[in-house]
């Protein structure tokens, strides 16, 4: 068994470096989920402590690529990390970290629009980050049409409100995640929809387009320091949903469904491992979650993805992969993505080993309990992990023995 811990510096991390020249067998890389496998709220599961000294060398460098892959959106990579790397005991870099709203960055047809962003922490700064140029508030919102607010009644203006300096019309919605005050952003957010990006105008319930709407985050449920989950921002859109189809009879459709389990996130990350090993592929991606319907439905969602890419090799190609040398290798980074994606539960979040999977009245596994999002399809195979194991060291020591993490020495 043998490692390279050859130090290599990108943005002050010391990364995990594979050896420079050829060698026979690709390496692993690992999403590791944060609330429910790593964290309980603000506390570390003992569990984690544990596996993460398994996944560095005696120098506290990874020994190979590592990924944490979470549905957290209200706050920027470098904080996460900052925070990860305090509770975990080891030096974690925001090239590291992936977040909800992390793949946002790569939609640019949308970022010289006017959108208006809903969720909780920095929302604008977070928003400017991922490269948006003109970005409104809920909060601005309501302070410009202070009329449109009218839940609390203590909010109420005594007096007609004077105009404020006019704010450009809405153009796409960015749903963050979940916001503080829900009945404001659910009121604000069927404003602007159905006015077409003018919340001070009449409801137009036939309007011919909707305006795009970007959602980061599908969670219903997550694990925090509670006995039982809690609600997530997949519960927040359900509600949006709800209100939207009972005042038009139309679906709401979004332009983009982002974080786990879409395959954006999932693209994005492997991004983010290639780059920790030197732009090689990968040979297995293991993630590791505590969602059914997050990370499991996520991970295989993947490993179909990822079959299907390279079940559409050429013949050529393929041709090309049998040789010997450099050949193999060229046409392996062509193909880029990793060969196969394995998914693996563990038991310290929000799936509970003995508690039954829920079932409707003929006790089949259907769509009404299927806690997940909308528009995510009821596949029982996407829900079927590859492995169950107890916590997060078990994944870490079940993918040391089957994964060829190890590199053969160079030719």
């Amino acid at each position: 068994m043998r490692f390279c811990s050859c130090p290599v510096k990108k943005a002050g991390q010391r990364f995990y470096c594979p050896v420079l020249h050829n060698f026979r067998k690709q390496i692993a890389g690992v999403l590791l989920d944060v609330d429910g496998v790593l964290l309980r709220g603000g506390s570390v599961i003992p569990a984690a402590r544990r596996a993460i000294r398994k996944l560095v060398d005696q120098n506290n460098n990874f020994l190979f690529p590592v990924v944490f892959v979470t549905n957290a959106g209200s706050c920027q990579r470098h904080q996460k990390a900052r925070q990860l790397s305090h509770l975990l005991d080891v030096q974690i870099s925001p090239e590291q970290v992936v977040l909800s709203h992390s793949p946002l960055r790569m939609l640019t047809s949308f970022h010289d629009k006017c959108v208006l962003v809903s969720g909780q922490g920095p929302v604008t700064h977070i928003a400017h980050t991922l490269g948006f140029q003109t970005v409104v508030t809920i909060e601005q919102l309501s302070e410009q049409f202070p009329l449109l607010d009218m839940v609390e009644h203590n909010r109420r203006p005594p007096t007609p409100p004077s105009l404020l300096q006019s704010l450009p019309q809405i153009q796409a919605i960015i749903l963050f995640g979940e916001p503080i005050r829900w009945e404001t952003n659910l009121q604000l957010l069927i404003d602007v929809l159905l006015t077409n990006g003018k919340p001070d105008c009449v409801y137009d319930t036939w309007l011919p387009n909707q305006l795009p709407v970007l959602a980061c985050n599908m969670d219903l449920l997550w694990m925090a320091d509670a006995p039982s989950p809690r609600f997530g921002h997949g519960m927040f859109l359900l509600c949006l949903e709800s209100v939207y189809k009972k005042l038009t009879g139309r679906e709401l459709q979004y332009e983009a469904l982002l974080g786990k389990p879409s395959l954006q996130t999932y693209q994005y990350a492997e991004q983010l491992l290639r780059q920790q090993n030197h732009n090689r592929k990968l040979s297995t991606i293991y993630a590791v979650g505590d969602n059914l319907m997050t990370d499991i439905y996520g991970a295989n969602l993947y490993k179909r993805y990822l079959a299907q890419q390279h079940a559409a090799m050429t013949p050529s190609a393929k041709l090309v992969a049998q040789g010997t040398g450099s050949q193999v290798a060229m046409a392996e980074e062509e193909l880029g993505s990793a060969v196969r994606c394995c998914s693996i539960l563990v038991c310290t979040g929000v799936y509970k080993p003995h508690s039954p999977m829920p079932r409707d009245q003929k006790g089949a596994f259907s769509e009404m309990v299927f806690s997940s999002h909308r528009d995510l399809k009821l596949e029982l195979d996407l829900v079927e992990p590859d492995h169950v194991v107890e916590d997060v060291e078990a994944a870490i020591d079940l993918l040391q023995q089957e994964s060829s993490v190890t590199l053969l020495t160079p030719d």
